[in-house]
């Protein structure tokens, strides 16, 4: 698709890009988007003790794994951070899923929670681009999860609680996107990629 596609860089080593939102925000299509028509980007695949959802492919959108080897994988060290987002419902990063990524010369991409992402840029800095994706209105985001049709009243509830928290953290991020509209908020979301991994000066003789 013309316009779409990335104009390939020389790819600075060990660079991350987190896009982050609150549930029902449209993170994950834009994630999809960036995948397919970005060869140096690779996803990062997150650990989570919650169920398996219809269509979700187990080391492809997750490594769906129990609460006691989440917290053995816990008390081995193997998360760069881990995050309980619900109570009994744990997301992290293996520090071997984001080595995987580097020693393939790629750019790793996450779609996580927005406390994870603010652990990520605590630890990695300026190697590390995050983008918080907000809906336009918390209607539209509590409109967005009733039509998902996968949470029950009491999970829908917990959720919105969460996002409210979430919403306010916002500023905390190095960009921040409004998705009115999928293409215009993916073509913002692509332009700051693009501009965080240029070179940081391009001398002309």
């Amino acid at each position: 698709m013309a316009g779409h596609s990335f104009t390939r860089v020389h790819i600075p080593a060990k660079k991350l890009v987190v896009i982050t939102a609150p549930s029902g925000a449209g993170k994950s299509s834009i994630v999809k988007k960036l995948l397919q028509h970005n060869p140096d980007l690779s996803f990062s695949v997150s650990c989570t003790t919650r169920a398996k959802r219809d269509g979700e492919v187990d080391g492809k959108h997750y490594y769906f794994i129990s609460v006691e080897m989440f917290k053995q994988k816990i008390a081995a060290g193997e998360f760069v951070e881990y995050e309980e987002v619900y109570p009994g419902q744990f997301y992290g990063t293996l520090k071997k899923e984001v080595e995987r990524i580097w020693n393939n010369r790629k750019v790793v991409l996450f779609d996580i929670d927005v406390k994870g992402a603010l652990n990520l840029k605590k630890q990695f800095g300026n190697d590390c681009l995050t983008i918080f994706i907000a809906p336009p209105t918390k209607q539209s985001l509590e409109n967005r999860l009733k039509n998902r049709n996968t949470e029950d009243t009491q999970s829908l509830k917990t959720r919105l609680n969460r996002s409210e928290e979430e919403l306010a953290m916002g500023p905390q991020f190095d960009k921040q996107v409004v998705n009115h509209d999928f293409d215009t908020a993916y073509m913002r979301v692509k332009n700051h990629i693009t501009n965080f991994l240029q070179p940081a000066e391009v001398h002309v003789h």
